[in-house]
């Protein structure tokens, strides 16, 4: 008798906590979510997470907090976010270098970027500019290669650590032109355009998100953007099809990631809230003028993420290679 007591309890407890569990799905979030920038404040990906962050925290009724962690081409950061609690509570926004650049400059990376994320999805799009020391004796791009083909290695180039969107920025525009300048590494974007607006260095290629304020603000000057339209946050700049280097063209991306096993309930809420975020005029608004764009309907949700990262590893890998063969930094 005993036995079917038993038998039955086993058969009966399945059932009844297994009809508790998606309460506790439906209830995520309970707490604050911690969203990792593995860069530090005030560059284009700290930028565009803390627009993200605030539509989020809007929408799934929990505070969303930024935890900055910078350091080797955001690979620390992302280290840090695969190695978290896969619970929904830890999540990370990041542009492309640290999933895309770095498997090509990292032979020991501590992460997959194709295997160790959930993906959540893009939160901005964003064309590449090219910019310079306010009192560089230069008037266009044109003039610019000139000058720094005359220069060499007197000539400084600021990127945000290898594998850092900085660094592919300007690692293919040095290799499209044969440019040798030294290359001076920062921890990431806002102390390297710091460093530009103060004259330290000559040149610095990043998103345009990042340019757009001090190149408006006049503090420094932005030569070319890569995209084939002119930004609106950057109307006088020219494209480089218009600047003669139309060759130049790269599309940067930023997206939100959680750790592999993340719940698929809180993967699907932290989308659904990064999707009513994009779709707020006020949003576009923001990243318009800091010269990105939100991404289109068919770029939006996991799926397009999972596809994006492998696909956009396997065709910079050679042509990343290949720039940093040609341009190794001091």
């Amino acid at each position: 008798m005993k036995k079917i007591e038993l038998l039955s309890a086993a058969l009966i407890t399945p059932l009844l906590f297994g009809g508790m569990a998606p309460v506790s799905a439906q209830g995520y979030p309970t707490r604050t979510i911690t969203m990792i920038v593995p860069f530090p404040a005030g560059g284009p990906s700290d930028t565009v997470a803390r627009i993200a962050a605030e539509g989020m925290s809007r929408h799934l009724g929990q505070s969303i907090v930024i935890e900055n962690v910078g350091g080797a081409g955001g690979t620390i950061g992302a280290s840090r976010a695969a190695a978290s609690e896969p619970d929904g509570y830890t999540i990370m926004a990041v542009s492309m270098g640290a999933h895309v650049a770095a498997p090509a400059f990292y032979p020991n990376l501590r992460y997959d970027p194709r295997k160790d994320f959930e993906p959540i999805g893009l939160t901005a799009n964003a064309p590449a500019a090219i910019a310079i020391r306010k009192d560089l004796p230069v008037a266009n791009l044109k003039e610019f290669i000139t000058y720094v083909k005359k220069n060499g290695a007197d000539v400084k180039q600021a990127y945000g650590g290898i594998g850092a969107t900085s660094h592919m920025a300007c690692l293919l525009f040095n290799a499209l032109f044969d440019l040798h300048p030294t290359l001076v590494a920062y921890r990431g974007t806002g102390p390297a355009v710091n460093d530009l607006i103060g004259g330290h260095v000559d040149y610095y290629c990043e998103q345009a998100i990042s340019i757009a304020p001090g190149a408006k603000g006049g503090l420094i000057r932005a030569l070319v953007v890569s995209g084939k339209e002119r930004l609106a946050a950057l109307p006088d700049v020219p494209t480089a099809k218009e600047a003669g280097a139309p060759a130049y063209q790269i599309n940067v991306w930023s997206g939100i990631f959680a750790p592999k096993d993340t719940p698929k309930e809180a993967v699907a809420k932290l989308s659904e809230a990064l999707d009513k975020t994009l779709e707020e005029l006020g949003t576009a608004e923001k990243l318009a003028k800091l010269g990105g764009t939100v991404p289109t309907k068919q770029e939006r949700g996991p799926e397009y993420l999972r596809k994006l990262v492998p696909a956009d590893i396997d065709r910079w890998a050679p042509i990343l290679k290949a720039a940093a063969a040609e341009s190794k930094p001091n």
